[in-house]
């Protein structure tokens, strides 16, 4: 028989849900989509690839995502003479007892933000997603595992590309969602100029509380796990995928990787909702972030201007959604 998750449980996680976004939101204006991708992201025990241009508060919102959730945080800026063991770390001699010793790197967090992760050579980039992948990191030897909470949110510049290194499709279906940080629309810009016109300081990091414990935190992945869904989304999930595979405007599709990917999502979505199961809707919702980084558009399809976002989009569309 399948474990149901208690309802007081679940009533107790929506409140503190709702008064995580609710702080962010107090701060950060005009991401309640993407925080909300995010934390489905980090149910579903994934990783992150953030798009955006400068200035749109992707490092905040990571700082302060990390504050609400009482998790160990760590930043690395990725550089073109990045070597793996600034990420990894190193074991240093130790003059006074003779022994090796392990000095972690800064990969060694419970969330960690990678700054423009297409900035490293390819050597740097294998040993990151070598980690994300396997959740432990072997050095010397000696295997080190990475936290429980483990997730890393990678952030990547749509402009300024040279000396960049574009990451190879295998590394890019390591992310389990790759999510666009948009411009604020116009009332939104006016909301951020006359918060920071009243209040310049506006609120700092050091002042934000955690909302969620990280005992609490790890305790809702298993709910993710115990949410429930349908058979008939089963196949839904499966034909969103097989569409990938066989259109005219994609050479290559989706893996079985992105369908799992797609499962564990859309039932983290739920639980974000407040429900213990999982509707066409939670599919829809995740299914273009979850699937679009994945996809190589033929050439053809690039030139009439077609996107993988777009792409993903109208395939959904072709699917009959389960009644």
């Amino acid at each position: 028989m399948e474990a149901k998750i208690e309802t007081m449980d679940l009533a107790l996680f929506t409140e503190k849900v709702n008064k995580l976004k609710e702080t962010i939101g107090s701060v950060i204006i005009g991401q309640e989509r993407s925080v909300e991708l995010i934390l489905s992201t980090i149910l579903a025990r994934g990783h992150v690839l953030l798009e955006g241009v400068p200035g749109v508060a992707k490092t905040l919102l990571a700082k302060m995502l990390a504050k609400l959730v009482d998790a160990d945080f760590s930043r690395i800026q990725f550089t073109p003479d990045m070597m793996p063991s600034d990420v990894l770390g190193t074991s240093v001699f130790d003059m006074k007892s003779s022994e090796f010793s392990f000095h972690p790197g800064p990969v060694f967090a419970d969330i960690v933000l990678v700054d423009e992760v297409n900035r490293a050579p390819a050597k740097t980039q294998s040993a990151l997603f070598e980690v994300m992948e396997e959740r432990q990191a072997t050095i010397d030897g000696i295997v080190h595992p990475m936290s429980a909470m483990y997730t890393i949110l990678a952030t990547q510049n749509p402009v300024e590309q040279e000396g960049t290194y574009k990451l190879p499709e295998a590394q890019l279906d390591r992310f389990m969602m790759k999510i666009t940080i948009p411009y604020p629309s116009f009332d939104e810009e006016i909301r951020i100029l006359d918060r920071h016109n009243r209040n310049a300081r506006l609120a700092r990091l050091d002042d934000v509380t955690p909302v969620i414990t990280k005992s609490e935190l790890l305790s809702m992945f298993g709910f993710a796990e115990k949410v429930y869904i349908e058979e008939s989304l089963l196949k839904y999930i499966a034909s969103i995928v097989q569409q990938t595979r066989s259109s005219k405007a994609v050479v290559l599709g989706a893996s079985p990787r992105a369908s799992v990917a797609l499962l564990q999502s859309a039932k983290a979505m739920a639980l974000l909702q407040g429900r213990e199961f999982v509707t066409p809707e939670d599919v829809k919702q995740v299914a273009p972030f979850v699937i679009q980084h994945r996809l190589l558009l033929s050439a053809e399809a690039e030139m009439e201007g077609h996107t993988p976002l777009k792409v993903i989009q109208r395939l959904i569309e072709k699917v009959e959604v389960p009644k």
